[in-house]
């Protein structure tokens, strides 16, 4: 079992920067592949980032790519989302989430089987 806690979001001009953080505990995040998700409201839960479990691949979703990173620190078991040049679209929760130990790297969300509680990202035009 794995728990995940987001960190990070926040109010922000268009144009700005936010850093998101997740934070692990109950196993160590190298054993497993992460992503991060938003839901604005209405919406659905859509894809943004993926990383594989010692970070040599990468994937975006389309509306993200080019402005935000994601990477990952195995020794302080937390992965980031490094969001530039952020849009009024952008806003939504975030979510963080793992696959299970073993699995590969995934880009839709019945892939992940933890998931974080959200952070509230809000970027005012």
């Amino acid at each position: 079992q794995v728990q995940l806690v987001e960190s990070g979001g926040g109010l922000v001009q268009a144009g700005g920067s936010l850093r998101l953080s997740c934070a692990a505990s109950g196993r160590t995040l190298s054993t497993s592949a992460m992503g991060w998700f938003r839901q604005a409201p209405g919406k659905r839960r859509e894809f943004v980032a993926a990383i594989s479990r010692y970070g040599s691949t990468t994937y975006y979703a389309d509306s993200v790519k080019g402005r935000f990173t994601i990477s990952r620190d195995n020794v302080k078991n937390t992965v980031y989302l490094q969001m530039n040049s952020l849009k009024p679209e952008d806003t939504a929760v975030y979510y963080c989430a793992a696959v299970s130990p073993g699995r590969g790297i995934g880009v839709r969300a019945d892939e992940y089987d933890y998931w974080g509680q959200g952070t509230q990202v809000t970027v005012s035009s």
